[in-house]
């Protein structure tokens, strides 16, 4: 009796981390798409939180390396830097988007094509410490599809 007990808890536990609660908004995923031999891209997103929460974690299968990056100006340079938590304050979209806060996908196992679903889970961390995990689907899209980036390669003087 005390073993069914036991694995009832533990699997109530286990479905509990797999939930996403903080009720988080995912809009707009995607994933720049790659050329041979790149070993690194970057996800984009809109999160929305009902309640304050934070991103404390990322991963994928496609990459041996996740990490939620911030991009900034230092001194007229653009300097990019892992952060070790994203905020999502209540209510408020926070747009992960190039030139800003990403998911950064590192040492690919292989090449990401446009049109391809990519799936990368976010570890969310709740007020009261609580953590769960989203599972988000980001589409690829290709290099310099997204107009907001601002580096379009129709755009470049060569």
């Amino acid at each position: 009796m005390k073993k069914i007990i036991i694995a009832t808890l533990l699997s109530l536990t286990a479905s509990a981390w797999a939930q996403a609660p903080a009720n988080v908004e995912v809009k707009d995923a995607w994933v720049r798409a790659t050329v041979a031999q790149q070993k690194a891209t970057g996800a984009f997103m809109q999160l929305t939180a009902q309640a304050d929460t934070r991103v404390v974690q990322a991963s994928s299968p496609i990459a041996g390396v996740v990490e939620i990056h911030e991009m900034a100006m230092d001194k007229d340079v653009m300097k990019m830097r892992a952060v070790p938590a994203l905020a999502l304050p209540a209510g408020k979209t926070v747009e992960l988007k190039p030139g800003g806060y990403h998911v950064m996908l590192m040492d690919l196992k292989g090449p990401v094509k446009a049109g391809d679903v990519v799936p990368v889970t976010l570890v969310l961390e709740g007020k009261d410490g609580q953590r769960s995990t989203l599972e988000v689907k980001a589409t690829a899209r290709p290099l310099g599809s997204s107009p907001a980036s601002g580096m379009t390669h129709g755009a470049h003087k060569h």
